[in-house]
């Protein structure tokens, strides 16, 4: 069953690093575009950012230059998709979602995570 997790959230002191993994389990993975979203109390899902199949990325502005997506494809049957988390700050404070989109033609397959918590504050 095709599904994702989460892992490496937590709390950080404005200006570390974390690492967020996301494990992709189910062979429709790896020709999906893969994201991390996020969500702050009282404030919508926004995208954070996202890698194609083929390693085309995308960052937000608000992260750019501080997070870097990306993804190993090696194999077919489980993926996992990174997010490194540089120069925290506490504005970024939020749960994240890796998130999975496939379009073949007809439907559109789409996978959230269960979220995982991140923290940054002294």
């Amino acid at each position: 069953q095709a599904q994702l997790v989460e892992s490496g959230g937590g709390l950080v002191q404005p200006g570390g690093s974390l690492r967020l993994s996301c494990t992709a389990s189910g062979s429709i993975f790896s020709v999906s575009t893969m994201g991390w979203y996020r969500q702050a109390p009282g404030s919508q899902r926004e995208l954070v950012a996202s890698i194609t199949s083929g390693g085309r990325t995308y960052h937000a502005d608000s992260v750019k230059g501080r997070f870097t997506i990306s993804r190993d494809n090696a194999n077919n049957d489980k993926n996992t998709v990174y997010l490194q988390m540089n120069s925290l700050k506490p504005e970024d404070t939020a749960v994240y979602y890796c998130n999975s989109n496939y379009y073949d033609g007809d439907y559109d397959y789409v996978y959230w995570g269960q979220g995982t918590q991140v923290i940054v504050s002294s």
